[in-house]
């Protein structure tokens, strides 16, 4: 494969292209209430050759290597059409891998009927409970090897593997309806889906618990959020924000995120990470074989870094980072997230509720959104806090602000940091699902607007 691969660039009459050829096996089962809704496994191949041409980009996929060498000169042709200025890309070092991956217990080993029961089992788990009217239960595994060489002579093999779970519930009584779900999946293989009947309770418990919750009373709070929704927060409202893309074609962006840019507390570190082990943000090289890195956006409250593909990297005069990524071969690699994460502070979280007397212990995110520098999160759950202790369970509490004005907010940052990796992903320019990360301690802060439902 890899010779086939490097004989077809030297038909290449551009400067830079790079082949990219990808192999998918992919298992899904889904359940919805009673009803099983989908079970089976799929194949797929397939590949794409990118041109670059003074500032332009040629980009051909195709199923089949038979017209390879034509495939490579029509992407070069098309980036000379749109080719015209002199923009080049930063500059890396040739680099030469092969990845393999390493399960514990590979999910490929186990029989689908056994997938399909696991789901079953789970599904009737949370089904057994009178108030809980429907589920929706996604089992899915995949593996994937990638093909990676460039004109610079970059020659990379990249296996990946990855098996999860979502498991959603949804209680009823009268008019109030109520949802709460849990996703895991990692890289480390099947084991990541079994023995979570535990899970299955508390999901339950949680669901039917929040049908007699009182709604919030709208209004401004102090607000400690846990570890998921600090991740969702920090991906969604900031680390969107940090991708070159973004700024590079945004007067508004640059004005707002100039490097050096006090952001928070001297406390507050936020990174995007490709080295985390066995995350579904983790890679070992990005789709323009860039290794994956550690790279830090705010280091001591200060706005330190950004995420960059060569090009953008190029066109801002700023480090590469290994952040271009693609969901699949029909798509060019663009900037995308990792792992993003708040670092951990020193905060133990009992000392963080016990100086709050009035205020929310908000957890878990069902949805949100996001225009430039303002939020909305639907929150899963929160609990009042009164006199310094966790109270009464509420329900419907909205979040929403400046993502800037709330990150100088923070006042104090847990010392108990968790990174979740679940089934779903992250979605940009019509690429969705791309496996990424989030993560965070739990966070305080002050003046936070909050609405229900």
């Amino acid at each position: 494969m890899e010779k086939k691969l490097k004989q077809a660039l030297s038909v290449a009459t551009t400067d830079y292209v790079e082949i990219r050829v990808q192999k998918t096996t992919f298992t899904e089962v889904i359940y919805m209430g009673k009803e099983l809704e989908n079970v089976g496994e799929s194949d797929s191949f397939g590949g794409n050759v990118r041109a670059f041409y003074k500032g332009g980009w040629g980009f051909v996929s195709f199923n089949s290597l038979d017209d390879l060498e034509h495939h490579v000169q029509l992407a070069c042709h098309q980036a000379k059409l749109v080719g015209n200025q002199e923009f080049h890309l930063a500059p890396i070092a040739p680099k030469a891998a092969y990845i393999l991956v390493k399960p514990k217990l590979d999910p490929r080993s186990i029989p689908l009927s056994e997938k399909h029961s696991l789901c079953s089992h789970y599904n009737q788990q949370l089904l057994h409970y009178p108030q809980i009217q429907s589920t929706r239960i996604i089992y899915a595994d995949g593996y994937t090897q990638k093909y990676y060489v460039n004109s610079e002579q970059s020659s990379l093999v990249q296996e990946n593997l990855f098996a999860g779970i979502s498991i959603s519930a949804l209680a009823k009584d009268g008019n109030t309806v109520q949802r709460a779900y849990e996703s895991f999946a990692s890289l480390t293989g099947y084991d990541q889906v079994l023995g979570l009947e535990p899970f299955i309770d508390k999901i339950a418990e949680r669901t039917i618990g929040l049908l007699t919750a009182k709604r919030v009373d709208a209004g401004v709070y102090t607000v400690i959020i846990d570890q998921k929704l600090a991740g969702v927060f920090i991906h969604e409202a900031f680390g969107h924000l940090s991708e070159a893309d973004h700024i590079y074609d945004n007067p508004r962006m640059r004005e707002l995120m100039p490097i050096g840019k006090q952001f928070g507390v001297p406390e507050l570190n936020v990174a995007d990470d490709a080295t985390v082990p066995n995350v579904r943000g983790h890679y070992e090289f990005d789709d323009e074989g860039v290794p994956g890195q550690k790279n830090y956006l705010i280091k001591n409250g200060v706005l330190v870094g950004r995420l960059h593909s060569r090009e953008t990297a190029a066109k801002m005069n700023e480090p590469v980072t290994g952040n271009a990524r693609a969901i699949s071969y029909r798509f060019p690699p663009i900037v995308r997230m990792s792992c993003t994460y708040i670092e951990p502070g020193k905060y133990p979280f009992g000392k963080m509720i016990s100086e709050v007397e009035n205020g929310l212990y908000v957890k878990g995110a069902l949805g949100g959104n996001t225009n430039l520098e303002m939020f909305t999160f639907s929150s899963e759950e929160a609990f009042e806090i009164k006199n310094g202790k966790i109270g009464n369970r509420v329900r419907d509490a909205i979040l929403s602000g400046n993502v800037f004005e709330t990150m100088q907010n923070i006042d104090a940052i847990g010392n108990d940091m968790e990174i979740r990796s679940g089934l779903g992903g992250c979605g940009k320019q019509g690429q969705s699902p791309l496996p990424v990360s989030e993560g965070g301690p739990h966070i305080r802060i002050r003046n936070v607007v909050i609405g229900g439902m």
